[in-house]
């Protein structure tokens, strides 16, 4: 007798977390389980110790040069809700983008959103603070310069997207969420008197290396466009002379004639 088969519709939890969210999502708990953990049976002091070597203090990019930060900064985050809401946001505005693009391109896009944020983060904070004694001493942690540049792109390839604003029962296209939120950043960034916590200069950054990596095509093909217009009109003006030279001279007379 063949054996009984189920073909009722199947969870499909692939769907769902796409490979490339489902591991950065995983590497990110392991990483605050191990900040957990320190914080728990190490102290405070060993807690903070860790932020300092693998978080992005700018003073320690420039005067030590832990490069490095610049990229285990995005793994790092100060508390649960922070965690919790960047892994939210993570998968909610980066899933779409990963089926569309595929693995390999989302993470070299997602890795130069938070690398290049970092970038954009120590070069503000060392022109404010040169010598590293003030906020350039200060570590930044999170995936959020990352996820920043995510949102961007969103925007870009599902402009007209709607995105529901919990809780409130109203939604947005997903270009107009993502111009508010980048608004609200750069206000925020500007504002003396924020005192959140928040590196909100490193949200900017990452939009930033976003849209100059989604645009390096427009850039390289606009530069050589540029040069091929250059290349023709100098011999342009090369046949021009050449013409002007020639034009009053008799022909010469041929060695012989082809037939």
């Amino acid at each position: 007798m063949g054996g009984f088969r189920n073909y009722g519709p199947r969870f499909n939890l692939r769907g769902v977390f796409p490979r490339g969210i489902k591991t950065l999502i995983i590497a990110c708990a392991v990483v605050f389980l191990g900040q957990t953990l320190v914080g728990m049976f190490l102290g405070a002091d060993a807690y903070h110790k860790v932020n300092n070597y693998l978080g992005l203090m700018p003073a320690a990019v420039t005067h030590l040069g832990f490069v490095w930060q610049l990229f285990t900064y995005l793994f790092l985050h100060g508390g649960i809700w922070h965690i919790l809401l960047n892994m939210l946001f993570l998968w909610m505005f980066g899933k779409d983008l990963e089926r569309a693009w595929g693995t390999r391109k989302f993470y070299a896009y997602y890795f130069t959103c938070g690398v290049g944020a970092g970038v954009v983060e120590v070069i503000v904070k060392t022109i404010l603070d040169p010598h590293g004694v003030g906020t350039a001493a200060i570590p930044t942690i999170g995936a959020s310069g990352a996820i920043y540049g995510v949102l961007l792109a969103a925007a870009i390839v599902f402009p007209d997207q709607p995105v529901w604003l919990i809780p409130f029962p109203i939604s947005l296209p997903m270009k107009v969420y993502v111009m508010i939120m980048a608004a609200l950043e750069f206000y925020f960034s500007l504002s003396s008197g924020a005192g959140d916590n928040v590196s909100h200069v490193c949200h900017l950054g990452g939009m930033l290396a976003g849209f100059l990596y989604l645009r390096r095509g427009s850039y390289f093909y606009g530069f050589r466009n540029k040069y091929s217009d250059w290349q023709r009109q100098r011999l342009r003006k090369k046949f021009e002379v050449y013409t002007r030279e020639h034009q009053d001279k008799p022909p010469s007379r041929p060695d012989n004639w082809v037939n």
